[in-house]
Formats: C-alpha cells, sequence, structure tokens
C-alpha cells in the first residue's frame, strides 16, 4: 500500500529529545517500511527514516532557532500532500497534525485519516467536531474520546515502541523517576513530595517549555533544593533505558485526561514498575498490582512505592511485549486503513492485524 503520513514539524521523526508525537509517527512509519508498504513520511529535514522523506523545513522548528511562525511551515507541508495527492501518489494519507487540515482533506478524493494525540475537553473542540462530522479519526485511548464521544471514530490505536528500543533491567538502583515535561498537568511537585514522604531520592528528567518558565520557577525550583531531589533536564532515547530502567519505580502523578501517557510503556519496556494517578487513560495503559500500581492520593502513592518492589519486572516486561510492540500497532492501523479503503469502494490488499490486535472498528 502506498501510505503518507504527516507528521507535525515542531521535532524531529524520532525526535533529538522530548516528542510524544513525532516519536509515534516514527515508530509506525518504520514498522510500516518493514511491513513491505511504500510509506511517504512528511516531516522536518532533520528526521531519520527508512521511507521516502518530504522535508518542508530543514530542522525541527522547536530546536531551530529561528522559527518564529510554525504554522508557515504546516501549511507549506500541506500543500505539499494535497499536490501529491491530486498526483495519485498515495493510496491512503494519515494525519498526525490535530485537526489544521480538515478543511483541505474533507474535499480529498484520496482516503484519510486522522489519530488525534492530544487532550479532547477543551469547550472550543466541540463545536469544531460537529462542523467536521464526517472526518475519520482514531483515538490512542478510549478514554480520550469521551468529550466528543459523537465524532466520527473509526478506530482506536494504542502506542507501540519497538521491543528491541529500550532494555529491560531486572535488577534496579535506589532512586525514582520522572519523566517528560515540566508542567502543571504533569505535576512534578507531586513527584517531589512522594519522593521526600517516601525517603527515597528523586531524578527529574524533563524539558520546560516557554509557557511553563513561570510555573517552573514559581512552582517547582524551589524545591529542588530539597534532600535527595535531582533535576537533570532533558534526555535523549538512548539515555532512557539507564534512566528508567535504574529506577524503582517510575513517577506518573498527572492531574488532566492524560490521552495515552507513551512514557508509562517506556517504563514497562525496561521493566520499571509505574505508579499513576487514575486519570484519562492510566486504566487502560496499566495493569494495577501487575505493571504498576494506580492510586488516587499521595497517601496511597507512597504507599504504592513501598509495594513495589513485590511486582515481577520480568512480567512488567512481558506485558510491554505483548501489549504495546510496534508490529502490533502497525497491524492495528493497517486494520483500520484496509477498513476504510473497503468502504470507500478502493480496497487494496494489506495484511490483516495480527492475534493481539487492539484495534477498535
Amino acid at each position: 500500500m502506498r501510505i503518507a503520513q504527516v507528521a507535525p514539524l515542531y521535532e524531529s521523526v524520532p525526535p533529538h529529545l522530548y516528542g510524544g508525537t513525532e516519536r509515534v509517527v516514527s515508530y509506525l512509519t518504520e514498522a510500516l517500511v518493514k511491513e513491505g508498504h511504500e510509506v511517504t513520511l512528511f516531516a522536518s529535514g532533520d528526521s531519520v527514516t527508512e521511507a521516502r522523506l518530504i522535508a518542508p523545513c530543514e530542522r525541527a522548528l522547536r530546536l531551530s532557532g529561528t522559527c518564529q511562525d510554525p504554522l508557515v511551515y504546516h501549511v507549506m507541508a500541506l500543500d505539499q500532500v494535497v499536490s501529491m495527492a491530486t498526483a495519485d501518489e498515495f493510496d491512503l494519507i494519515h494525519f498526525h497534525t490535530d485537526y489544521m487540515h480538515f478543511p483541505t482533506s474533507k474535499n480529498l478524493e484520496v482516503t484519510n485519516l486522522t489519530t488525534l494525540h492530544g487532550r479532547l475537553d477543551l469547550p472550543d473542540l466541540e463545536p469544531l467536531f460537529k462542523c467536521f462530522h464526517q472526518m475519520p479519526l482514531v483515538s490512542i485511548s478510549k478514554s480520550q474520546r469521551l468529550p466528543v464521544a459523537t465524532a466520527n471514530w473509526v478506530g482506536n490505536v494504542y502506542h507501540g515502541l519497538p521491543v528491541d528500543l529500550l532494555a529491560p533491567r531486572n535488577k534496579p538502583g535506589n532512586y525514582l523517576a520522572f519523566l517528560g515535561r515540566i508542567s502543571p498537568e504533569k505535576r512534578p511537585d507531586r513527584a517531589i513530595r512522594i519522593a521526600l514522604q517516601a525517603g527515597i531520592p528523586l531524578k527529574i528528567a524533563a524539558k520546560i517549555d516557554h509557557v511553563d518558565r513561570q510555573y517552573f520557577e514559581e512552582k517547582i525550583q524551589p524545591l529542588l533544593n530539597k534532600p535527595g531531589i535531582e533535576f537533570i533536564g532533558e534526555i535523549t532515547e538512548a539515555e532512557k533505558s539507564s534512566f528508567l530502567g535504574n529506577a524503582i519505580a517510575y513517577l506518573f502523578p498527572i492531574d488532566w485526561p492524560e490521552p495515552f501517557g507513551l512514557t508509562m510503556i517506556e517504563a514497562m519496556a525496561c521493566g520499571t514498575p509505574t505508579i499513576a494517578f487514575r486519570c484519562g487513560s492510566v486504566p487502560e495503559v496499566l495493569k494495577d498490582g501487575v505493571t504498576g500500581f494506580i492510586v488516587e492520593s499521595e497517601e496511597e502513592a507512597v504507599n504504592a512505592v513501598r509495594r513495589v518492589e513485590t511486582l515481577d519486572r520480568t512480567l512488567v516486561r512481558s506485558e510491554f511485549v505483548r501489549r504495546f510492540s510496534d508490529v502490533r500497532m502497525a497491524n492495528d492501523y493497517l486494520r483500520v486503513y484496509e477498513q476504510m479503503l473497503l468502504t470507500s469502494d478502493s480496497a487494496a490488499p494489506v495484511r490483516r492485524a495480527g492475534p493481539h490486535s487492539t484495534a477498535v472498528i
């Protein structure tokens, strides 16, 4: 099948540092190429892929140092997608760029769908999805759908990672880990308090966006001088195995409707249990008492830290391999692609989903 994957341009594919959506697009793209599909990836020029790369900009926009208006490059990318689609270069186009393409893609003759990677509980989105009620959408968790349940959902596909990307470690070190982004909804303040109450050091590997700089300086920075609290900053993909694998547990103390939570399965891949607050997708991703503990308060989280060594880290890793591999993700998307092509009377031979498929049509 000739498939176009359209990524955001803020980070490279895969990202050099922090980045969730672009990371997932990378894993999906490479898995589809390995399956023998002809994939075209629209992404920044510093992306690395086995697919054909179409680059509307030379570098990822967040790290370029010169980009002042990222919308310019996304408009250019959309124009390239439409031009190539009009020239009949694709059987299907898969967008990962939120909803900016809706006014254009709704008129494309080529079958297309959109995976929504962000939160959908914002009031402004309800009229948007009513306006574009026919746009085919894929969710990344069932809980993500709830605010706009009547939208045109054609599938639900959980994220996946290459099984050899992160190495499991059966004997952890002596610290707790917090990974991702410093922001109010990620609640690093909770992670710090949990670690302090548990009496275990905490390592924080996280980026700080400009919009969250004031929050960091006013709420988090004063807590970093507490005993055992270490702020590392952003880390690379290559550093994650050591950072997560050596942790006693990964803390995910979120305070928002998390659409998926890629870092939870990254921790799983390292065999590291996650202690997460019951929000958004957490109950879908974690198996309470198997791959971690789901809690509803800081007190419960502290108690979970004290029980986490009872969990089998080899079982945590095996659950990751069974449920969250890139091959499973790719097969689930192929199942959705095939159904859409059949529905549009443009069927093409596609490999069907494997036995562990979690795609929901």
